[in-house]
């Protein structure tokens, strides 16, 4: 990516639940959040449907990608000043 948009920002923030002003605590704490609920190993055992399974599946790997993503974007753009409050 060469340029990162409001808009780049702006759905990294929806995608991790956030909204501005955030702590470091906060991008954290909403990563862990994000990261427990889109664990591809939750998906085990939900149905007896190896199709339906492997679908889930898929989508909380790309899910996890994307939360992954989207903290390292929002980690990268926003330097949260602690020591101001």
């Amino acid at each position: 990516m060469d340029r990162i948009t409001e808009q780049d920002i702006a759905h990294a923030l929806e995608v991790l639940s956030l909204t501005l002003p955030i702590t470091s605590e906060d991008l954290e704490r909403a990563r862990r959040v994000q990261l427990y609920h889109w664990n591809p190993s939750r998906y085990a055992g939900l149905t007896n449907s190896p199709k339906q399974y492997m679908e889930q599946y898929r989508k909380a790997e790309e899910m996890t990608r994307t939360v992954e993503a989207a903290f390292a974007l929002v980690s990268a753009v926003f330097v949260p000043d602690d020591a101001a409050h």
